[in-house]
């Protein structure tokens, strides 16, 4: 198999990108790397903001494990559920996620449900731990993007543009590539090529600009849960229109519409609604940030 990954319009060639890395006879995956990763510098996020508004460290370590554990649960899950069709006949391939099949918002969904539930056990205010832990969120978000790189997935339609993304077909999932794609694939030797979008590469640039938003406005916020709500509506704003150009979507079981524009969108409106709501109804106080 070819392992080569190139940006042949921007010059960049990489001959080899393994997907493992092999420590004697044992073998791990960049994808599972990336994510312990981004687990590992989301919590030391999550905990020093923490510490920053004086609440206690140790408490979001606790609530931060939890909420990953079933967050990683809740995205497999979600991801499982709408691309069952791949999994009916081999159940045992639900639990390999060597080759990714994590849907962040199955994540979202299960670590908030296990966020409120942790709360609860810390008498934390759910809003609190929200505006605490959501910095941690893109961090994990933009390290799993780049797992997406080492596992050639996640990509979009063709393109011939600046960024465009030079693949080798034998590297990727064969249903993953339209019949725009094939019609202009190249071969160079005896290797045949697709170019696509590099949508991972998009999001990722994406969750960094909103990761400095966040960072920027942490503690110029209205109201407890706002800075949550910023990064909802931020995120499905982007994932929305990167959505359109995978070819690996996700759909509403019987239709062509993609699930995660569905959510994306959902989740842009709710949020603004209830920031305008809320922000109406701060109207009157003083002003300070409340997103301790």
């Amino acid at each position: 198999m070819d392992y080569s990954i190139s940006f042949p319009n921007l010059g960049i060639y990489f001959e080899h990108v393994g997907k493992t890395l092999r420590i004697g006879n044992f073998e791990i995956a960049y994808y599972g790397i990336m994510i312990a990763v981004g687990m590992m510098l989301g919590i030391t996020a999550v905990t020093a903001r923490a510490r920053e508004t004086g609440q206690k460290p140790d408490d979001y370590v606790d609530i931060a494990v939890w909420t990953m554990l079933f967050a990683i649960i809740g995205a497999r899950l979600y991801y499982v559920l709408f691309s069952w069709k791949e999994y009916r006949d081999d159940l045992l391939s639900v639990f390999n996620i060597r080759e990714g099949g994590l849907a962040i918002y199955g994540g979202l969904i299960a670590g908030s449900i296990t966020a409120v539930l942790m709360a609860r056990r810390k008498k934390i205010p759910f809003p609190t731990v929200l505006d605490t832990c959501v910095i941690g969120v893109p961090i994990g978000q933009i390290l799993g993007r780049w797992g997406n790189f080492f596992n050639r997935e996640a990509f979009g339609t063709y393109t011939n543009g600046l960024l465009a993304m030079r693949l080798p077909v034998s590297a990727v999932r064969q249903d993953e590539i339209t019949a725009e794609m094939w019609e202009h694939a190249a071969a160079l030797g005896d290797v045949q090529y697709i170019q696509a979008h590099p949508t991972f590469l998009y999001e990722g640039i994406w969750n960094t600009c909103l990761l400095i938003v966040l960072f920027l406005l942490r503690n110029k916020t209205k109201f407890k849960g706002e800075l949550f709500l910023i990064y909802l509506a931020g995120y499905g704003t982007g994932r929305f229109f990167i959505e359109m150009l995978r070819t690996d979507q996700l759909l509403i079981p019987g239709t062509a519409i993609p699930v995660s524009m569905v959510v994306s969108a959902g989740a842009v409106i709710l949020s603004v609604i209830l920031i305008l709501k809320c922000r109406r109804g701060q109207s009157g106080g003083t002003g300070e940030g409340h997103s301790a």
